[in-house]
């Protein structure tokens, strides 16, 4: 076991990064909404992703250059800033969410009242300052990244096996109840968003070159990518079955608008313990996410532009802090209005989908250069794999954002009336 242990490493991190609290509490809600037809939603979007990620795997370690930089020696330095600014983007949304959960995951632990608004904004202040003088004073800063992602990746593995196994030990306490209503679909969307996360595999090219792997090592990456993003598939897949367990059918609605919710509902299974449990793996989650997602956006944006992609240059240190403060901005913002947290995550989480397809199609078009020969080669069938990736991100990305506009800016009361009225009429 000793050399494939060795071999895991880059992509434990992009598992970690992409296991935040955003994916556990959207599959939460998918496991509580639509039951067990999310199960092979989260297969098939496990397997796309260890797709993606084997193939930016195999790009980082056969081309000498980082991604951006081979992009735009082929078509030009505007379009890695556009793809750097994508990913930047994507980033700033999915920190805010990351943020909103950290306050999640603290606040069921000081009671059943929520903090005010002025220490949430304290707690939030607080975390990232202290992620930001993190991020400048490690000095080796890929190798504690990597240690620190392995050890909380094996904390939420372990307190969600827990959940598992207690929820399956013990008959239901209800009849399971078919639901009348409309099904929200954004959960959804938003599971494969996480899930499927072309923007931490667009980064796992990153990783494999701060790791030091090249064309010899292409085997232990494609390993390394198997083991780690089947790991994110099989914890992804004990929430959803676990949330399907508790709460799908549920006779009383159950609504999981907070992450307290959730705790308090498994309650009658697990005693007070049940809130420790769930928030130690949501705080484990928001801190696996908190600095990697960031250090993405940053480090992508300074490639693109020309400032370097190696974590001991200052520009993507500079850039990772930039979106640390952004996430933090919009998260204080989302806190100051009332309403559910799990709302504005998923909301968070399902715009991730959008940017997709761009990322996507660079991994493809690097994928299929024809100086490629050799052990430099990619194999056609993960060239296939990506590009049926690219076609499904095409796809969730025109059904989120009809999806998210629709949440956004929702049909309003008068307008409907006036069209009653003049079906009357």
């Amino acid at each position: 076991m000793k050399n494939p242990l060795k071999s895991i490493g880059p992509a434990i991190i992009v598992a970690a990064v992409v296991l935040g609290p955003g994916s556990i509490l959207t599959s939460s809600k998918v496991g509580a909404t639509f039951g067990l037809i999310g199960f092979p939603v989260v297969v098939v979007a496990a397997a796309l992703m260890i797709a993606m990620v084997a193939l930016s795997a195999r790009l980082g370690a056969v081309y000498e250059n980082s991604l951006c930089d081979e992009l735009a020696s082929r078509l030009g330095r505007p379009v890695a800033v556009a793809i750097g600014l994508t990913l930047f983007t994507l980033v700033a949304l999915f920190q805010s969410s990351n943020n909103i959960a950290l306050i999640g995951g603290i606040e069921p632990l000081f009671g059943d009242e929520p903090l005010s608004v002025n220490a949430r904004c304290a707690v939030l202040v607080i975390a990232n300052l202290l992620i930001i003088a993190t991020l400048y004073l490690l000095r080796d800063l890929y190798k504690s990244v990597e240690n620190c992602m392995k050890i909380l990746m094996g904390l939420m593995a372990a307190a969600f096996l827990i959940n598992f196994f207690v929820v399956f030990t013990k008959p239901r306490s209800y009849e399971p109840v078919a639901s009348d209503g409309p099904l929200d679909w954004l959960p959804l969307l938003g599971m494969i968003g996480t899930t499927f996360s072309v923007g931490g595999a667009f980064y796992q090219a990153y990783l494999v070159k701060e790791k030091g792997w090249g064309p010899r090592e292409v085997k232990e990456a494609f390993a390394d990518s198997v083991v780690s993003i089947t790991m994110l598939g099989g914890v992804t897949a004990m929430i959803l079955l676990t949330s399907w367990r508790v709460f799908y059918g549920h006779p009383e609605a159950v609504t999981l608008a907070s992450v307290g919710d959730v705790a308090r509902q498994l309650e009658p299974l697990f005693g007070p313990a049940a809130k420790i449990i769930f928030c130690l793996g949501i705080l484990a989650g928001a801190l696996s996410s908190f600095l990697v997602n960031a250090l993405i956006g940053g480090t992508v944006m300074s490639d693109s532009i020309g400032k370097g992609a190696k974590l001991q240059d200052r520009w993507p240190l500079h850039l990772t802090a930039l979106a640390l403060l952004v996430g933090m901005a919009v998260a204080i913002v989302s806190l100051a209005k009332e309403g559910s947290t799990v709302h504005l995550i998923t909301i968070a989480q399902a715009l991730t989908v959008l940017g997709i397809p761009a990322l996507a199609a660079a991994l493809i078009y690097l994928g299929i250069q024809p100086h490629l020969q050799g052990e430099r080669r990619i194999p056609p069938l993960l060239i296939a794999h990506a590009v049926i990736g690219f076609c499904i991100s095409c796809v969730l990305a025109c059904m989120t954002a009809n999806k998210v506009y629709d949440e956004l800016f929702p049909p309003s009361p008068v307008t409907m009336n006036q069209v009653l009225e003049v079906d009357v009429a």
